[in-house]
């Protein structure tokens, strides 16, 4: 069978290609990392800058993208049609689904203590946790996208490309990583789900962010755009942090749950582990 080679990507091209993305990441690491250090040090002096810190990727990114003349084609702000509508299910549904795993094995074992969050009417403790839930899932998640923008846009929207064009070995594990490295400033020195054990408190909560990371990239490649990946992020920060974690107490709750808790950690490595034995076909890069 004859191939027109004029339709193939001729190995220069490729190559340029590769070389490209190597700048991309260059410009795009020399501008996080400096920024990110000023980042971590104003959160120390007021947490506000969280939101300062969690738009270094995307503003890193923005940079990148003007000094090299790259534009935005590639960053997939497109919704991506009907398999971004059929990820809605699964984006709204999974932080629920983890918490109810990792938390509820924790307040029934007694490892954590169960707290009913705060009301103004009075009701079963199960609905007000019901009706919390359901809040963060739609209206926290909706109020989340302001920060999550700021992470997707720089970690899936342009680190995360650019890692496999440049041909980086195991891009989306390396993403992750690079991700979780880039937490741990603020758990170590500003108390970020910092448990009583902090070296404990690190390994437990590189492996959550890097399970929860090869999610969030399956969710950003299989769909080709990078909207589920923000609303992901962004549900999970609002359902987690704002519904389960202030549902939990005790002297060792940051041990079992939150992100650098131990259930917490294994319940995403297992949803990372099931995800991966489904196969990967990227849309559009």
């Amino acid at each position: 069978m004859k191939t027109n080679s004029s339709t193939m990507p001729s190995a220069s091209s490729e190559e340029e290609k590769v070389q490209k993305a190597r700048r991309g990441l260059l410009v795009f690491f020399a501008v996080l990392i400096p920024l990110s250090i000023l980042s971590y040090v104003l959160i120390m002096k007021a947490p506000i800058f969280g939101l300062l810190l969690m738009w270094t990727p995307g503003l890193s990114s923005i940079f990148a993208r003007v000094v090299l003349r790259e534009g935005i084609s590639d960053i997939s702000l497109r919704i991506g049609g009907k398999q971004t509508v059929k990820s809605l299910p699964f984006i709204l549904l999974f932080p629920v689904v983890i918490g109810f795993f990792a938390y509820g094995i924790a307040w029934i074992t007694g490892l954590v203590q169960y707290v009913t969050p705060d009301s103004f009417i009075e009701v079963p403790s199960g609905v007000i946790l019901a009706g919390t839930i359901l809040f963060q899932m739609f209206a926290g998640t909706a109020i989340g996208i302001i920060s999550s923008s700021g992470e997707e846009l720089g970690w899936r929207g342009y680190m995360l490309t650019r890692l496999i064009n440049a041909r980086i070995p195991r891009p989306v594990l390396t993403s992750g990583i690079i991700w979780g490295v880039w937490h741990l400033p603020v758990m170590l020195f500003a108390d970020y789900y910092s448990g009583p054990y902090p070296a404990l408190s690190v390994i437990l909560f590189m492996i959550s962010v890097t399970s929860f990371s090869y999610l969030i990239s399956r969710l950003r490649l299989t769909t080709g755009s990078i909207w589920p990946a923000i609303l992901l992020h962004a549900c999970w920060n609002a359902v987690i942090q704002d519904a389960f974690d202030i549902s939990s107490s005790g002297k060792n709750v940051l041990l079992w749950t939150g992100e650098s808790g131990i259930l917490v950690a294994l319940a995403l490595l297992i949803a990372a582990w099931m995800m991966s034995r489904k196969p990967l076909v990227i849309r559009q890069l």
